[in-house]
């Protein structure tokens, strides 16, 4: 090699492997892994009993879906990240060439593969979230341009589908008809925390086209219609256990909501720059409030 190639080795061929674990965003696994489990316990069946399918279940969920959903975004984004985020692996050559694709490509087929070990209904689960992971992000869909469509495919994906999916992995059935309910109302209370999640790419969707409600409607009405959307599920689960004698779990979620709304009103101060601050202190009070939920179901 001489000393010009030592000075200016050239475009990188392999990807780093530091780059590769951003790519897939350890930090994004946490939802989907925390809603199966919650569908796990809202079974009534011990998840202790049933520990290989819970176990699969969660790298499925995080991992190996959520992470090649990450994957596929990234590539289908990597002109929008250039704007807004140049570090990011792919913009920045970290991830060369056309090997995001690969990954996310070779991702999905994983997913469907250890999806079929989970029986029919994981399989179907896994087919779903990989067609709502690229019709997400890939034309001619790309979901992604819409501010309601497209966070209220990411909650239903990462709540709602796991949730119920791993209640009917451990049941080998269909979950019971307030399983399902409690599940979809998280999950469109997530529509609300995907919409906060936007605020950070306020100024390359605007440039590249995507509207997000940040974009169109504007970060303070964008961040009032977030709260509601985010709230009022989570009030509909309160009434639903009280109508299903579980007024405990009912009155314990009530707190956690009440706690939400004290900092919704601090982010609401400043949403574009509080924003990142709710997702990492309100959003998990939401979270908390899943688990009292599924102990609910559990016992019913």
């Amino acid at each position: 090699m001489s000393v010009t190639e030592t000075l200016h080795p050239g475009p990188r061929r392999l990807p780093e492997p530091r780059a590769l674990l951003r790519l897939i965003k350890p930090i994004t696994w946490f939802p989907p892994m925390w809603a199966y489990l919650c569908g796990a316990v809202s079974s009534g069946v011990s998840p202790f009993s049933s520990l290989g399918l819970v176990v699969l279940g969660l790298l499925l969920a995080g991992p190996i879906t959520c992470g090649m959903s990450q994957a596929a975004n990234d590539w289908c984004d990597r002109h929008v990240d250039a704007v807004n985020e140049p570090d990011r692996p792919i913009p920045s050559g970290r991830v060369p060439g056309r090997w995001g694709l690969w990954i996310a490509l070779a991702m999905s087929v994983l997913s469907l593969l250890i999806g079929w070990q989970l029986g029919p209904w994981g399989f179907g689960a896994t087919c779903l979230a990989v067609a709502a992971a690229w019709g997400y992000s890939a034309e001619p869909i790309r979901l992604k341009r819409s501010g309601w469509w497209g966070p209220g495919l990411v909650g239903l994906s990462y709540e709602t589908l796991p949730w119920i999916t791993g209640a009917a992995v451990l049941a080998a059935g269909m979950p019971d008809a307030r399983i399902l309910i409690v599940a979809l109302a998280y999950g469109i209370g997530a529509h609300g925390i995907m919409t906060l999640n936007d605020f950070k790419a306020l100024e390359g969707d605007r440039v590249h086209g995507v509207n997000s409600l940040p974009v169109t409607l504007g970060p303070d009405r964008a961040a009032r219609v977030a709260c509601w959307i985010m709230a009022v599920p989570q009030v509909a689960v309160v009434g639903a256990l009280v109508l299903w004698g579980a007024p405990i779990h009912a009155a314990i979620i009530a707190g956690l909501i009440g706690l939400q709304i004290l900092a919704m009103r601090r982010m609401l101060t400043d949403p574009k720059g509080l924003a990142p601050w709710y997702n990492g202190t309100g959003v998990l009070l939401s979270v908390a409030g899943m688990m009292v939920a599924a102990l609910a179901l559990e016992g019913m």
